[in-house]
This record gives structure tokens, sequence and C-alpha cells, in this order.
């Protein structure tokens, strides 16, 4: 068999579909739990063709959705946090690679566009959090926004439900975490100024490569690269202690970046970094692969391989303690270079741990005086 045909995909039916621009995934891919499936047949897109009417919008839709609970437990042993809370289901971003796809299927939709335009906002959360808070069970412990998807992704911009859990977060002395790659996180520079006087805030900014080009394939909607490193030197300046995530690494794409991310990201003012091998679960394996062929056709073989490589042979893998960081040489190599890089850039720089003792004297409010 052809090594073209390895990972299941004949590259010749990609020529129905025409690249979306702005999107990360070019097509939907069928929901594991759903009957039903999605084809855009070539017959449908000349009769479009032919009536001058367009197959895809691409429009943005916001949905909202009201769940009963907003904090959730992370069980999980490869993802360094205990709780997380997520403001919104799927991403505008449309980052190509990202694991939470294959949640959107939970919700009827697809982890390939579906992901990226079928926004679920959950504008209850605020209030939600506020009752979690002062809830009597509860203990004080790290909250991260948002572990799933971006917190800070376009859709915040109306909505403002991440500023609102933050003032909540603020009013109750309570520690949380932030994960984005946007640069929307500054319009709240004033809350977390407060957070960190009293070192309640811990911001983990994602920066995948240094070439702008890179980033606008891997990551359409996305901040440029630029902003992202003077989110960090600003964010240093406020003392707020920021940790880099340098990932996912793709091998043949950025693994080659290591050391110079490593390096740009400690000069911004990053007290730390982490990194992931890319993995490419359930759905996103195929999204992943139909993506490369029609971007990267030079080198799309190659890097499906070498992600192969680092996960046993398989574009999927699901084991604990190895999913994230991979196995074999390309992984090692990987690896070596992070603590390379550590040694050469972070070694006399220390995170702190973020304090909980604050929240217990504000969780009853002016109860407690009685």
């Amino acid at each position: 068999m052809d090594k073209i045909h390895k990972f299941g995909q004949n590259p010749n039916h990609l020529k129905q579909n025409t690249y979306i621009k702005g999107r990360g995934a070019q097509q939907n891919t069928s929901n594991r739990f759903s009957q039903f499936s999605n084809e855009l047949r070539e017959d449908f897109l000349e009769f479009c063709r032919l009536e001058g009417e367009t197959s895809d919008h691409n429009r943005t839709q916001y949905l909202p959705i009201f769940p009963k609970t907003i904090v959730n437990k992370v069980d999980s042993p490869d993802v360094g946090m205990n709780y997380s809370l997520n403001p919104y289901q799927g991403c505008e971003h449309g980052c190509i690679y990202c694991y939470a796809r294959n949640t959107h299927e939970y919700w009827g939709y697809s982890a390939g566009l579906d992901f990226e335009r079928k926004i679920l906002v959950k504008k209850d959360a605020p209030v939600l959090l506020e009752a979690k808070l002062k809830s009597k069970s509860w203990k004080a412990a790290t909250i991260v926004l948002s572990g799933n998807t971006d917190c800070y992704q376009p859709a915040e911009h109306q909505f403002r439900i991440t500023r609102a859990c933050l003032e909540v977060f603020l009013k109750y002395r309570h520690p949380v975490g932030i994960i984005t790659k946007n640069v929307l996180l500054l319009r709240d520079l004033d809350i977390l100024t407060q957070l960190a006087a009293e070192n309640l805030i811990a911001v983990n900014i994602s920066v995948t490569s240094l070439s702008e080009e890179t980033r606008r394939i891997l990551e359409p909607r996305t901040a440029t690269i630029k902003k992202r490193l003077e989110t960090i030197r600003r964010l240093s300046e406020n003392h707020i202690p920021v940790n880099a995530m340098l990932a996912p690494i793709i091998p043949g794409i950025n693994s080659h970046e290591i050391l110079n991310l490593a390096k740009a990201v400690s000069e911004a003012g990053a007290l730390s970094f982490g990194f992931t091998v890319v993995r490419l679960n359930g759905a996103i394996g195929q999204i992943f692969e139909d993506w490369i062929r029609k971007t990267l056709p030079d080198r799309a073989n190659k890097v499906l391989q070498q992600i192969a490589d680092c996960h046993g042979g398989s574009l999927n893998d699901s084991r604990f303690g190895i999913r994230n960081k991979g196995e074999g040489k390309i992984a090692q190599q990987i690896k070596d270079m992070a603590h390379l890089a550590r040694q050469k850039y972070f070694k006399d720089k220390v995170f702190p741990k973020l304090n909980t003792s604050q929240y217990e004297g504000y969780k009853g409010g002016q109860l407690k005086l009685f």
C-alpha cells in the first residue's frame, strides 16, 4: 500500500471542497453519537454554482445554553489542573489541532467546522460560579478558565462572561487561573492586577510558533505572535505571573522552534513554560489530515508519520501519562530540547503558588461576624 494512504485518506476526494479562508477545519466530520451524517456532494456544489448561490455562508452563530453547574472536576492525571470553568463551548479561534473539538459532539454538533462556527454561550456562568463559591462544602482550590475552549475568544467581546467571572473570584478572594491566546485578556487588566496583589491569579499564554505564517494556518483567528509576546510583557510588568504554553509541538511544523520559543517568552517575562506533543484523537485525526493535505501537501505525509511515531504508530493516543508527551525518538528529542531550554532560559525563575488562605474569610460575607 502506498504511504499516501497510510492513514486511510484518499487525497483525490478532497478536490470537491475549496479552501475555506479564516477557518481551521475544512469540513464537518460525522458526529459519532448521531445516526445521521452530512455529505457535501459535487452535484449540489454544481447546482449552487449555476444558480449563483453559496453552499456555505461561513458565519459564526452564538447559541445560549443553560447548564445547572459551571465548575468541572478534572480527573485526568495529564492535565495540570483540578477544576475548570468554561464560559463557552466551541471556539472561533479555529486551531486545527485543538483537543476540545471532540467535546462538541456531546452537544450534537461536529468536531469540524461546527466547533468553530456554533459557539455555545453560558450567560449564567457568573451566577453559577458565585453559588459554587458560597457553597458550605467548597474548599478553595484554583479554578482554571477555561481548560477546554478559550475564555477570551471573540465571543467575549460581546458577552463579557469571563470578566464577570473574574469579578466573582475577586469578590471572594478565590484563586483563579487563565489559559488563553487572545490579547483581549488585557482589557481586564484592572481586575487582574487586583487579583495579583493578593496572589490569586496565574495566566497561561499559548505561543505555538514565532512564524506568523505558521500561526495563521494553524490558528487562523487568533492574535498575532507579536501581540501575544507583548501580552506576556504587559502582564509581567504588572506583576502578574505568566506561564507560556508552547503547545502543541507538532513534528515537522514547529518542533524546530522550541529553543527560540523558550527564549522569546522568557525575554518577554514568562516565569515558566510547558509543552505537549500533538495528539489527534477521535475526529481530530480526520480533520487534521484533511487540513494538512490541503494546506501543506508537500510535507503532509512526513508530518503525519512523525506524529504517529510519537504515539505508538497511531495518530490517536489516549494513554494516561504518555499521550501528552509521546514516546520514541522524536518525542525524546522534543523532551531533550525542552529540558535544555529550561536550563538555558528559565534556570533562576520560579512560578509562585497561588493563595488559598483568604477565601474562607470572604466566603460567608458579614455572616462570618456572628
